[in-house]
């Protein structure tokens, strides 16, 4: 079969989906990667995707934009001819869904996190769940990562519950997060703090921010390290210019942005997470897989993997008073109780986010909606 993925960057598909391309291409089938073209284009390519570049601004709601991306997508489609394509994220699971139900092309659809407009209660909210109920009448399958997000898409009756399934986000590959040891510091070493993560609002990182500052002021010997791509043209995105005000006042150590996240979660004593919502952050699964402890949010998304004082804190949203309560919580714990903690974060990462078990539901839901082209038809009657 030829599947097409479409998704908001090339960097996402790289980033979150090769398992899942890998596995597609090893079973036989064609892949073909839709997304705008950008410095990670190239590496789907030598994986052994075609690629299709598509014009997706994911920044924000223009209507006249939504109704281009629309018909360039239908055309993309109508070309390409998928069997079936996988979309993620808000606009291609809306937009990418129409225009695959104008050529009658099955979809699955991913719902990897609800973003702001769940957030908020506005005109452009009421819009997009519009937009939502109408376009989720076409998928063949939907994909949440927790149930907390199917069961609001059910309450704003969204979406028929025969089509629904909660899988385990994108799922993680044990073998490439793996335990380290403890790292044994020496006397008068700082502490190290560590936040992965997009530099947007509803990510916490002001919180974050706001939280370092007054664990410095109480003496806390402490790293407050934050590594991730500014995105100042999202609305949302925190600024150069306030990122560079947080590192020149000493409230954070800025890493920039990495291909390779393992070795900064290895030197990493904690990793934080404030996050507003989430679907199943990518961040913790690393973090918790790798065996760390992890101070984070208690919503949606966050507590799908952080079970309180079990192997991490869980935190009050949008309070960096509680936020830094719980991370000197973390601070003054013991190595070993630390320690424990993190293994207990590997046990539940190996009995539930194992990447195998995505792998599996995405291969399966594929096979299910498997569909003849019109040649094949042909072909086939003709051996009758």
């Amino acid at each position: 079969m030829k599947v097409a993925i479409t998704l908001n960057t090339s960097w996402n598909i790289y980033n979150f989906r090769m398992s899942l391309i890998q596995a597609l291409i090893k079973d036989g089938h064609e892949v073909v990667a839709i997304a705008p073209h950008d410095e990670y284009t190239v590496k789907l390519i030598e994986a052994g995707c075609e690629f299709e570049d598509v014009t997706m601004d994911s920044r924000g709601a223009n209507p006249t934009r939504d109704i281009g991306l629309t018909i360039e997508l239908y055309n993309i489609y109508k070309r390409v001819k998928p069997d079936i394509i996988l979309h993620y994220t808000i606009k291609p699971n809306i937009y990418g869904t129409l225009a695959a139900a104008m050529l009658r092309i099955p979809v699955i659809n991913n719902v990897s996190g609800l973003g702001t407009i769940f957030l908020n209660d506005d005109w452009i909210s009421k819009i997009a769940l519009s937009l939502y109920r109408f376009s989720f009448k076409f998928p063949k399958k939907v994909f949440f990562q927790n149930q907390e997000d199917y069961q609001l898409f059910m309450d704003k009756k969204l979406i028929q519950r025969n089509i629904c399934e909660v899988i385990p986000g994108s799922g993680i590959d044990l073998k490439e997060f793996t335990p380290h040891p403890p790292k044994e510091k020496a006397e008068g070493e700082a502490f190290e703090f560590l936040m992965i993560s997009r530099l947007i609002i509803d990510k916490g990182i002001r919180e974050y921010v706001a939280a370092a500052a007054i664990l410095q002021e109480r003496g806390i010997n402490a790293k407050f390290n934050l590594l991730g791509r500014l995105d100042e043209l999202h609305s949302r995105g925190i600024s150069a210019q306030e990122l560079n005000f947080w590192i020149e006042e000493g409230y954070i150590n800025y890493l920039g942005s990495t291909d390779d996240v393992r070795p900064f979660i290895n030197m990493a004593d904690c990793v934080v997470l404030p996050s507003y919502r989430e679907g199943t952050p990518r961040t913790l699964l690393e973090a918790a897989a790798s065996a760390k402890p992890i101070v984070a949010s208690n919503v949606p998304g966050c507590n799908n993997i952080v079970d309180h004082r079990l192997n991490g804190i869980l935190c009050k949203v949008k309070d960096e008073e509680d936020l830094a309560l719980k991370m000197k919580e973390m601070y003054y714990m013991t190595p070993e109780l630390r320690h424990e903690m993190g293994l207990r974060g590997r046990e539940i990462v190996e009995r539930r986010f194992d990447h195998n078990l995505v792998i599996e539901r995405y291969l399966k839901a594929i096979d299910q909606n498997r569909t003849l082209k019109p040649e094949l038809i042909a072909a086939y009657a003709n051996n009758l």
